[in-house]
């Protein structure tokens, strides 16, 4: 599990960081000051629906991990609301908020969807960045590794848990928003397929019977034990998708990503690195 820095450092004004060796350069080592823009956690879904509390708890853990920063969720429905009704106190050029969308990777409609809100909200006296999704991303596959572990579907070595005795030896990496997203969630399934040393394939929770073919491609590979990982938080699918999914194949599904505490580090990576394009650029 990663850990978030205590201590706020600035963030740069109009230079380039000096960039970190290492696999996961950057990420955690640095804290938001407090006199940053507004962050906005973007739910990828309409207010209300199943899974939007996640992204309320991913919002509490990013206000602890950095306190006295602005901090607010939006969702699908009422983004624009929510920038019009920020009053921030602009200087030195800083964008009156950052908005950090809460999705594993690009997403079609939804990234439509906030691009449109911020845009009908954005101008020069209120300018408004559009940061980009959390993933694919190292981070992204270890939150995946923990619910995997945590349903008894992956050995949990690599997460600092106990070791489990069986594990699934075929992975189906489950995504929305159709074929696009299935295209670019491949990222992901290599990063998680390093960690469990088993096949990792992207499906997709809007084509069921896709997934099932999928399946039973891997089972005749020699697949015995066949599990889901939805790489998803939350909003952006329908509980009984997840549920068809697994009788369409016949696979034990892990829980969504939820609130996951390294989606609360990469909402402030992906907030620091658009923040950053703002003031070097």
């Amino acid at each position: 599990m990663t850990s978030f820095s205590d201590h706020p450092t600035p963030l740069p004004a109009r230079r380039r960081r000096s960039r970190r060796s290492g696999r996961h350069r950057g990420e955690g080592a640095f804290a938001i000051p407090p006199d940053s823009p507004a962050l906005v956690l973007a739910a990828p879904g309409r207010s209300g629906v199943p899974g939007t509390l996640a992204i309320a708890e991913l919002a509490d853990f990013a206000r602890v991990a950095h306190p006295g920063l602005p901090i607010h969720v939006a969702h699908l429905d009422d983004l624009e609301s929510v920038l019009a009704g920020l009053n921030p106190d602009l200087s030195d050029d800083m964008p009156a908020a950052v908005v950090v969308p809460q999705t594993t990777g690009p997403h079609a409609q939804v990234d439509a969807a906030l691009r449109a809100a911020v845009d009908a909200v954005d101008s020069d006296d209120r300018p408004i960045v559009l940061a980009e999704p959390l993933g694919p991303h190292p981070l992204v596959a270890e939150a995946l590794h923990v619910r995997l572990a945590e349903a008894g579907l992956a050995r949990a070595d690599r997460v600092r848990l106990l070791t489990m005795v069986t594990a699934a030896d075929g992975i189906l990496l489950a995504s929305t928003g159709g074929e696009e997203a299935v295209q670019e969630t491949e990222i992901n399934c290599v990063l998680l397929a390093s960690r469990l040393a088993v096949p990792v394939v992207p499906v997709s929770l809007d084509d069921v019977p896709a997934a099932g073919e999928v399946a039973r491609r891997l089972k005749a590979a020699g697949t015995t034990r066949l599990a889901i990982a939805p790489c998803f938080i939350g909003p952006e699918a329908d509980p009984d998708q997840l549920l068809g999914l697994a009788s369409e194949t016949g696979a034990e599904s892990a829980q969504p990503l939820g609130a996951h505490p390294s989606l609360v580090q990469l909402t402030a990576l992906r907030y620091a690195e658009a923040l950053e394009k703002v003031l070097t650029d």
